[in-house]
């Protein structure tokens, strides 16, 4: 069944984290179990899939109740980006339809960030941020005319954690919580 498919990866991910493992560890293996759920494009229902013709869009699928994880529909219509942003936490990223430029920052000893490498996760990808590694990027649909989804998982309840945005010149830095786009926490698997 398709909703199967995403009570599988909670379930998954539920096990992993509940023996409390090292962050390399999830992001293997929660990786894997990403990879798993979007390599099959036929389980996001329509409401956790529409874009919106000027912001994109973090639709809540899943928040554990312990925090460990929550886990959205990024919903990118055309054109669309972030801007340069943290996470606080590890993060997974699972393309399932279209593409996303994900571009690394990095903090330069004088002040302000350099813009890194630029890598397109194609359906199916998983890429990853983190604090200790690379959590200063900027995620953009590929596409000019049609959106792109990727569903993305993070060690926290990434609507309530407050991260930062930064201007990449001046290293000056805003806070934010991104919070969600929808109203209502979704049982996909009803």
């Amino acid at each position: 069944m398709k909703n199967e498919r995403l009570l599988t990866f909670v379930q998954g991910m539920s096990r992993l984290l509940q023996s409390d493992p090292h962050e390399p560890l999830i992001l293997e293996q929660g990786g894997m179990l990403l990879a798993d759920l979007v390599k099959y494009d036929d389980w996001l229902p329509e409401a956790f899939a529409r874009p919106h013709p000027q912001f994109y869009q973090q639709y809540l699928l899943y928040a554990d109740p312990l925090d460990r994880f929550s886990m959205v529909s990024f919903v990118w219509g055309p054109g669309q980006k972030t801007p340069v942003h943290d996470h606080m936490t590890w993060g997974l990223i699972g393309m399932l339809r279209g593409q996303e430029v994900d571009t690394h920052y990095f903090k330069k000893p004088e002040g302000g960030y350099r813009r890194g490498e630029s890598v397109i996760l194609l359906p199916g990808q998983v890429g990853s941020v983190s604090p200790s590694t690379h959590d200063v990027h900027e995620v953009a649909n590929f596409y000019s005319d049609r959106p792109s989804i990727s569903i993305h998982v993070y060690g926290g309840n990434i609507g309530r954690i407050q991260r930062h945005v930064f201007d990449p010149d001046s290293g000056q830095e805003k806070n934010f919580v991104s919070g969600y786009s929808n109203d209502v926490i979704p049982n996909l698997w009803n």
